[in-house]
């Protein structure tokens, strides 16, 4: 069962994001990462986190970062609610089923669509992907018929999507959504010494997003999370067509 975490605490008219984690990570673990963000965005932002539906096991583990698999199996062990979870599978690829586990995820975020309004979605690695299938799904629901129930689109389209560390997604259902673009603005972040998702994969999302701003941090494969971070990403959220200054100085080489 696919829980959400929503932040108390938000004003009555704040704008709701959807917050989707990244691999081998859950609500909980990528609602305390992205703390100090929440916290620079309220009470104008509220940000629901959402589980991925599947619960990875020891042997999925082994495709995840080595900081993501000792940290997420160490609360695992401490807290079984805490277990690392997925959007979908990333070797389980069989003739049958050529994108494993998507299905279940998207029918997860369709339940947190159709009980609420949501202007953006923010996701990190593989949930990036993930952000982006709904973002661009949401633009033409007719391609994929369980986001149509009596006729209507559960959820209208996106203001806004924030992609970290993201990559075009592949397969069956998700491939068609970005042929050959998708135009909902959207935010891409990479780090600039990322080697889980390398600039060569970023680059296929970007290149297919029409309505883009690509900014750069010195760091990782994580979301960036220094105060002038935590202002641009509330900034950027509450106004994604206004002149932003980059948080990135320009001696860190942000082009």
């Amino acid at each position: 069962m696919t829980r959400s975490n929503k932040i108390p605490s938000a004003a009555a008219n704040a704008r709701k994001v959807l917050m989707i984690h990244g691999y081998a990570q859950n609500a909980k673990t990528f609602g305390k990462r992205t703390a100090a963000l929440r916290k620079a965005c309220a009470p104008n932002i509220e940000m629901v986190y959402l589980d991925g539906p599947h619960i990875l096991q020891s042997t999925d583990m082994v495709f995840a970062s080595p900081l993501e698999s000792l940290e997420e199996a160490g609360e695992a062990t401490a807290d079984p609610g805490m277990a690392p979870r997925g959007w979908k599978f990333k070797f389980k690829i069989t003739p049958e089923d050529l994108e494993p586990g998507v299905a279940e995820s998207l029918e997860a975020i369709k339940d947190a669509l159709s009980k609420d309004t949501y202007v953006g979605i923010f996701g990190f690695s593989q949930g990036a992907g993930i952000a982006a299938t709904v973002a661009a799904l949401l633009e033409r629901p007719h391609l994929y018929p369980p986001f149509i129930v009596d006729g209507k689109p559960i959820h209208p389209p996106l203001e806004f999507l924030v992609s970290v560390a993201g990559y075009r997604p592949s397969g069956p259902i998700q491939t068609p959504l970005f042929i050959p673009s998708y135009s909902t603005p959207t935010l891409h972040v990479r780090g600039r010494t990322d080697m889980v998702v390398v600039e060569e994969r970023s680059n296929q999302l970007i290149e297919v997003s029409t309505n883009k701003r690509v900014e750069y941090h010195p760091g990782g494969h994580v979301v960036p999370a220094q105060k002038p971070w935590r202002d641009f990403f509330k900034a950027w959220m509450l106004d994604p067509k206004a002149d932003i200054p980059s948080p990135t100085p320009p001696t860190q080489g942000n082009s």
